[in-house]
């Protein structure tokens, strides 16, 4: 398997998770619940670093998890289909009417749904309200036209939430509004943050 950040996973037991844990943990994470793929790396033991999310907003926490633990993982990208959106019991709260008004449309890339609109859609948890933002993934192996990423970056501006959308490359995850806005990005790597003008290309 391949391992993405962002991507959601499953693993058989509370204890597949390795590292320093705070005390919420082990009340409100259980192994029906997904993990969510950060970015990190253990060349050492090659495991993966996962996050945790509690019920409240500032609950997040760090770990690591054998791959031969994982007994399941989701792409964002399947959480953006009409049909998923429209099944959520949260379909009436904005970022999700928000999606539905993107999944209408047709793009020229594949792109997902994150953060607490991700989770309340794979969970049922209700980690998303009505005020919450809209966070979103898409996925650029290749470099796109900027007029494309533009179009994008105007049809959610109107949208009835704030949106948040993080482009993915090979070398990392950058925030498409600051690439507008600036030409440069602070890239998001394995290796930690990396200001650059060309997130396409290879990082030193």
């Amino acid at each position: 398997m391949i391992f993405q950040p962002h991507d959601l996973l499953w693993v058989g037991a509370p204890g597949a998770l390795s590292g320093e844990l705070p005390g919420w943990v082990a009340s409100q994470w259980r192994s029906a619940l997904p993990l969510v793929v950060r970015r990190d790396s253990d060349p050492e033991q090659g495991r993966i670093p996962v996050g945790i999310r509690g019920l409240k907003r500032e609950q997040r926490a760090a770990a690591w998890v054998d791959p031969a633990q994982v007994v399941r993982v989701l792409a964002p990208e399947a959480l953006s289909t009409p049909q998923q959106l429209l099944a959520s019991p949260f379909v009436s709260q904005q970022p999700l009417q928000a999606a539905i008004q993107l999944a209408q449309q047709r793009w020229p890339w594949i792109w997902g749904i994150t953060g607490s609109a991700g989770y309340a859609l794979v969970t049922e948890v209700p980690v998303m309200h009505h005020q919450s933002d809209l966070d979103l993934l898409i996925r650029c192996p290749q470099p796109v036209a900027e007029q494309a990423l533009r179009a994008w970056q105007q049809f959610v501006s109107q949208l009835p939430c704030r949106v948040d959308t993080q482009v993915e490359t090979p070398y990392g995850g950058f925030a498409l509004a600051e690439w507008l806005r600036d030409g440069q990005v602070l890239l998001k790597t394995a290796r930690g943050p990396l200001l650059t003008r060309q997130p396409w290309g290879p990082q030193p």
